[in-house]
């Protein structure tokens, strides 16, 4: 992997488990060498709850990946989201020795270390500590402090957290899929990567990674991350509703909610009319477009005042200038887009993960359903140069091994249930 910088990312979602493959070309875009996707049977609410369908999801995935992209793939950049995935402000400071020397790497790994040291409760780790803005001597607003002089170096830290079983369980699964895991990622962290640009972070943009169990949501303004949240509502929800409302099986709710669904009732006729093949010999069953939609739309406005209130919630509601970006599987519903901007009163768009692709990726690849994925890829391949530049392998080798804090414990109790 480290001659051919080509990253995997695995993104295990409710719904699908999709590996994509993936490098930069020369030009800096993400060239994408093949993807696999699969049904993901032992996953709810973006958590494993069994092991061995997940195991088996996985093998499938990757092995249509190593076909179309003719990679032998052993090591994933792996996505980790769930309704157990929370996060807190937290600021941290040290005392350096000398005004003579300017701060450096060390010192910001020092202060970011000590973060990784606050005490949690029962059963949580912290997955990733993201540093927003440092003050050096009480001077505020610092972004980049490397070079800069001063006795007392302070920051803002964005600290996500999650539960220790939820992450041991993704990597048990990963593991038992012959495949090495080289980072768990944050998966809206992930998708933000893929489809927003740096203009709207700047300006203050939330996030919406509609998924099959959960909602991401990632709220950034003067391009940093200030809140993150996940809701326990997604596009699997929508279709149980359908499910019940027209009294279907599973799998019509599903394909009615895809081919037909929309978010908006006003916007389908009464006279527009589909039929669901009747069970064993039974007849037809007819439903109009505008009694699903009314269906659909309930349950949305339903996710999206919790979306909205994660917005004020954090406090930026009057400072998000790029507004609202949708993305994920359940924001290619159509009308989501209006039903999101009359409920907030935000702008909205429909977030694309094509902004870092390259132009010949092929059409299936850049829809909101794998933001995900490709956000991973971004991810991977970003830490993997920054750990092997060849002018920051000193530098980033303590960064290296921070992050690999929380994995570490994983990885011991794996391998200790190995040897039992």
């Amino acid at each position: 992997m480290k001659e051919s910088e080509i990253i995997v990312g695995l993104d295990i979602g409710t719904t699908k488990i999709a590996a994509i493959v993936g490098k930069r070309n020369e030009h800096g875009k993400i060239e994408i060498l093949g993807s696999g996707k699969t049904d993901s049977l032992g996953v709810k609410r973006g958590v494993v709850s069994n092991i061995e369908n997940t195991v088996q999801s996985i093998r499938a995935a990757i092995e249509d990946a190593e076909q179309k992209s003719g990679v032998n793939i052993e090591f994933v950049n792996v996505g980790i989201a769930g309704q157990h995935i929370k996060s807190l402000q937290h600021q941290g400071n040290i005392i350096r020795n000398t005004l003579d020397d300017e701060i450096n790497q060390t010192d910001i790994d020092k202060l970011t270390d000590n973060m990784y040291k606050l005490v949690m409760n029962p059963g949580e780790e912290i997955i990733d500590v993201i540093p927003q803005e440092y003050i050096i001597d009480k001077e505020q607003g610092i972004k980049h402090p490397i070079g800069m002089a001063g006795i007392s170096l302070e920051a803002n830290f964005h600290i996500i957290t999650g539960q220790t079983t939820a992450a041991k369980n993704i990597y048990k699964c990963v593991r038992k899929a012959e495949l090495e895991v080289v980072e768990l990622i944050l998966e809206p962290l992930a998708s933000a990567e893929a489809v927003l640009s740096e203009e709207e972070k700047e300006a203050g943009v939330v996030l919406v990674d509609i998924g099959g169990g959960t909602t991401d949501i990632a709220i950034f303004q003067d391009g940093i991350i200030r809140h993150t949240a996940v809701i326990p509502f997604g596009g699997d929800i929508i279709t149980e509703d359908v499910k019940e409302g027209c009294t279907i099986i599973k799998k019509h709710a599903e394909e009615l909610k895809v081919k037909f669904g929309s978010a908006l009732a006003s916007e389908n006729k009464e006279e527009e009319i589909v039929a669901i093949p009747g069970l064993r010999g039974r007849p037809p069953k007819e439903i109009t477009l505008k009694n699903l939609a009314s269906i659909i739309q309930a349950r949305m406005e339903e996710i999206i005042e919790h979306i909205y209130f994660e917005i004020k919630n954090s406090g930026y509601e009057k400072k998000l200038i790029a507004g609202i970006v949708l993305t994920g599987g359940g924001a290619q519903l159509r009308h989501i887009a209006q039903l999101t901007e009359f409920i907030t009163g935000m702008d909205t768009r429909i977030g694309y993960p094509n902004e870092h692709l390259a132009n010949d990726v092929p059409e299936e690849m850049a829809i909101p359903m794998y933001s995900t994925g490709v956000g991973l890829v971004i991810i991977g391949l970003d830490r993997f140069e920054k750990e092997n530049g060849n002018n920051k392998k000193v530098k980033d080798k303590s960064a290296k091994k921070k992050r690999a804090s929380f994995f570490d414990k994983i990885k011991n109790w794996f391998e200790e249930e190995e040897v039992e």
